[in-house]
């Protein structure tokens, strides 16, 4: 028999489960509140995808179109639940391969079961047997290519499905033309019911979401480079810098594991119409340029911020005799980098980014001649190393900030950014003369202004 500790522990764990339950309850209604809070666009989401389906929903309701449809009418709002999604690209692309491949998929279905019936009783099951073999081999295997399986996949899914559907139904069922009819008209609502709210309603571009976070992603790098100098070189120096404002320290991270959401973000992307400053046809593939050589610069910056944790350290004199150049190619490379920001999220052209990079090599270039000079004469070589790897990393960041300034520029063409702003140019004043005039004793000086328009 049990003891009767044992006894009341069962017990005291069963009275306290209604209250355990109510208290996990209210801390999930909890996150869910604090996420409507954060991102409102979520909760305009859900009601336009139950708003979508309720639409569809009423061929049921309504006798003519279900007397029209039948149960096929469900096709729509399976259509619904798979294809809304939460951006304009991502439910677009959903919705044209769904509605494409049905109607492919419906036309070589047909084929095949005419094909198949004309072959016999006995030898109309083999043929079918034989097209779905080899339509389904050669559409799995396409499935594999790269390029489809990125903005094709689930069209081509939906394409050997129908097939299949309709081509092995038909076997049993006759009307083979009026099943594939219905299934195509059905889903074909559903699909353009989807894009219509989805654009109409709050819509959510994907293609302004990777916009914002390539040029985020630069401002990351360029904050942590603008900050580089005098946190490495104050920890250096012996003082521990202040640990209140770090955060540009860690920003870059995020750059480092961005690469399949910039890669899935410019496909959905190239699905979405003209909106806002994108025009038809947007270079989104040239993001995809940007955010790799960003991420290439992100493994750079990685090692320096290494170095700031670093327990070997480079001798105070020879650090003080590099601070001023390694702090102006960090100060300036990250004022560069910033400044591309700005040119990729304002999508206005900028002149201050060669300024900034002309800056940075004239630094560089005296951080190469103090190098070569009697500088390491009287260290050690362990001591070296962290001083001529950050300098040598100093250096390679300003080649990786060309390249992202040539990428940024070539953007710029393709999506033609607007030119910055100039000021009017004041008339200068030229050609003039000056006359004395005597009036009595009050002496006036003139002068005569002859400026041309």
């Amino acid at each position: 028999m049990a003891s009767p500790d044992a006894e009341n522990g069962c017990w005291n764990k069963f009275r306290a489960l209604p209250h355990n339950i109510w208290n996990k309850v209210v801390e999930k209604a909890n996150k869910a509140k604090k996420m409507g809070k954060d991102d409102p666009k979520k909760i305009i989401h859900s009601l336009k995808v139950g708003l979508a389906i309720t639409l569809v929903s009423l061929f049921f309701y309504f006798k003519p179109t279900y007397d029209g449809f039948g149960v096929s009418a469900m096709w729509a709002v399976l259509t619904v639940i798979v294809v809304f999604e939460y951006s304009v690209g991502a439910t677009l692309g959903r919705g044209l391969n769904r509605m494409l491949a049905t109607l492919v998929g419906s036309a070589l279905g047909f084929g095949a079961h005419w094909l198949a019936t004309h072959s016999g009783k006995t030898g109309e099951p083999i043929l079918i047997a034989i097209f779905v073999f080899i339509f389904a081999g050669i559409v799995t295997f396409i499935r594999f290519l790269p390029e489809m399986k990125a903005r094709y996949d689930y069209g081509l899914l939906i394409l050997m499905l129908t097939f299949c559907l309709i081509s092995v139904s038909g076997y049993r069922d006759d009307e083979v033309i009026h099943m594939a009819h219905k299934r195509v008209t059905t889903i074909i609502i559903g699909s353009i019911t989807s894009v219509v709210i989805c654009i109409l309603i709050c819509p959510v571009w994907i293609g302004e979401d990777l916009h914002k976070l390539v040029a985020g992603n630069l401002e990351k790098l360029g904050n942590f480079l603008e900050g580089f100098g005098s946190e490495c070189f104050r920890t250096s120096e012996g003082g521990q810098a202040n640990n209140a404002n770090k955060s540009f320290l860690q920003g870059y991270k995020s750059i480092l594991s961005s690469k399949s959401s910039e890669e899935t973000m410019a496909n959905l992307a190239r699905w979405e119409p003209c909106h806002g400053r994108f025009r038809f046809r947007h270079p989104w593939k040239q993001y995809l340029k940007i955010g790799t050589l960003a991420r290439i610069c992100a493994y750079k910056v990685e090692a320096l911020n290494c170095h700031l944790h670093s327990e070997t350290q480079t001798p105070m004199e020879m650090r003080i005799k590099i601070q001023d150049m390694c702090t102006k190619i960090s100060s300036e490379s990250g004022k560069a980098l910033k400044e591309l920001a700005t040119t990729v999220k304002t999508m206005t052209k900028s002149s201050l980014v060669e300024t900034h990079i002309a800056n940075s090599k004239q630094a560089a270039e005296a951080l190469k001649s103090l190098l070569k000079t009697g500088l390491w004469e009287d260290a050690l070589i362990l001591e070296i190393i962290p001083a001529a790897t950050v300098a040598s990393l100093l250096i390679d960041i300003i080649t990786c900030t060309e390249k992202i300034a040539e990428s940024v520029q070539e953007l710029a063409l393709l999506a033609h950014f607007k030119s910055p702003n100039t000021h009017q140019p004041q008339h200068l004043l030229h050609r003039g003369t000056i006359q004395p005039v005597s009036d009595g004793s009050n002496h006036v000086v003139v002068i005569d202004m002859q400026g041309s328009e």
